[in-house]
């Protein structure tokens, strides 16, 4: 896909991570909840719900809190006609689906949406503004676009802001199959900071009610994922516990994602016997400022990643975004180079990391659709052994002040089958070489390098393995043992 010239010269590496086991059990199909919580199973049912990165379409990226069922039903068919076949599956309907009136702008919705009247039903559980998703009038939910998706052999998801509407706490209204009112499950000392829908829920057997409820909901509307946001980095031990329990009773495979991050690592191991995916940081958007960092903040996660739990870099901002959505500046294409598009899926797929594409589909460009397509890549992604990537070098100065970045490194990962992947990244100014060497990387004897991006076979080596790397650039890599 790029012309790069490689002059290469040898490499390997072995480790071994703990990864939780998985139970065996189809993502999509619904389950039978284990008799005890997850913090009380030594292999949570949870694990298996995602056994492997999910991969797939996210709406925010693209247009915010305002997308519609039609630029919902577009992507899906892109994913439909061009991605599925690379494995990419999931369509997730971003925040605030509910408001018939949406801004298009996350810092406005205190100002504009307090206090405002959204839909919803005679338990409180908020509905699809049917303005925006017209398949959900007459209570239907998101049932007849989920089943849409499905019958496209796709999977479906929600974002879901933490709590309980505020406008059911002030009514007290009932919910659904319990004793109590959203009044008795509310905490108005706990309100979303920055979203004025919701408030907290109280750890009590009330706020269980309402999260069993919700996820009831979910589950009868036929969603695959759901990501819940305002759980971090502030990690709510409590409410994620309530939510985790929700999923477990509703019946049905539902992946949990939560945002923003990171967590504390006070919280690391709730969070890795509790979620499917966790962000890493704040927002994520197409800029190298941002992408820069988060190498560094993999290499904090990396221990907690393994089969059905998954450190989540967030979503690419990739191809034609901010349509409608201001957190990301002003309606463009994405400001990453083609270099730093690369490293970006370069990275990712390494870590690994859960795949979200942000960019409205329809608009990608060949060159777009290539990025995302190239099934030795996305292989790396998919890789069942799920190990984490391991940086083992790393060489130059960080930079400030004026003083150009001069940092280069080298992370690799085990794969089934005793193969290693290996990328070898450029966060400086300038072009370099980047070498591994066999003691770094504690491998033996000679392997054979693949480049993943070229597919091409570029020889065996024994010693060390060197590459130019352009800057803010990378090179994939993948290595089998030569001499077996």
């Amino acid at each position: 896909m790029h012309s790069r010239k490689l002059a290469f010269s040898t490499l390997a590496l072995a480790f071994s991570v703990l990864s939780p086991a998985i139970w065996s059990a189809t993502p999509s199909a619904p389950v039978t909840p284990p008799a005890t919580g997850p913090s009380d199973a030594q292999t949570p049912a949870f694990y298996a719900f995602a056994p492997t990165p999910p991969m797939g379409w996210n709406s925010y990226d693209a247009f915010g809190d305002t997308v519609t069922e039609e630029e919902v039903m577009a992507n899906a068919k892109y994913v439909k006609e061009k991605l599925l076949p690379h494995g990419w599956n999931y369509i997730v309907i971003d925040f605030r689906w509910y408001d018939p009136e949406p801004t298009g702008d996350d810092h406005a919705l205190n100002q504009k949406r307090m206090g405002a009247k959204l839909p919803a039903d005679a338990f409180g559980r908020l509905v699809p503004a049917e303005n925006r998703f017209a398949s959900s009038a007459d209570g239907k939910g998101f049932k007849p676009l989920a089943d849409k998706l499905h019958a496209m052999g796709l999977k479906f998801g929600v974002h879901y802001m933490r709590g309980i509407p505020r406008q059911a706490v002030n009514a007290k209204t009932p919910i659904a199959d319990s004793k109590f009112t959203a009044a008795d499950a509310g905490d108005p000392t706990r309100p979303g900071e920055w979203c004025p829908d919701m408030y907290g829920v109280r750890d009590n057997e009330a706020g269980q009610a309402w999260y069993d409820s919700l996820f009831k909901q979910f589950a009868d509307w036929g969603v695959d994922f759901v990501k819940v946001d305002d759980i971090c980095p502030n990690y709510r031990t409590a409410e994620s516990t309530m939510i985790r329990r929700g999923i477990d009773k509703c019946g049905r495979a539902i992946v949990y994602s939560i945002s923003a991050g990171p967590p504390a690592q006070r919280d690391a191991e709730h969070v890795q016997t509790h979620v499917n995916m966790f962000r890493i940081s704040t927002d994520f958007w197409d800029r190298w400022s941002s992408l820069n960092p988060q190498f560094d903040l993999m290499s904090v996660w990396k221990d907690r990643v393994g089969p059905g739990c998954y450190a989540d870099a967030d979503m690419l901002p990739l191809g034609h975004i901010c349509i409608r959505s201001k957190a990301g500046g002003s309606d463009h294409v994405s400001r990453f180079t083609h270099d730093e598009q690369t490293t970006l899926m370069s990275f990712w797929c390494l870590a690994p990391s859960p795949l979200m594409l942000g960019g409205n589909l329809p608009d990608n460009t060949p060159w777009d659709l290539d990025l995302i397509t190239n099934d030795e890549v996305i292989a790396l992604d998919q890789d069942p052994l799920v190990r984490p990537a391991i940086r083992v070098s790393q060489h130059g100065a960080r930079g400030g002040r004026g003083t150009p970045s001069s940092l280069s490194e080298v992370w690799v990962r085990e794969l089934k089958g005793g193969s290693q992947a290996v990328g070898f990244f450029n966060r400086g100014e300038q072009a370099t070489e980047i070498t591994l060497n066999w003691a770094e990387a504690k491998l033996t004897g000679k392997w054979s390098a693949r480049d993943l991006w070229q597919h091409k076979d570029i020889g065996n080596f024994d010693a060390e393995i060197s590459t130019p790397v352009p800057p803010h650039g990378s090179v994939l890599l993948k290595l089998s043992k030569a001499d077996r």
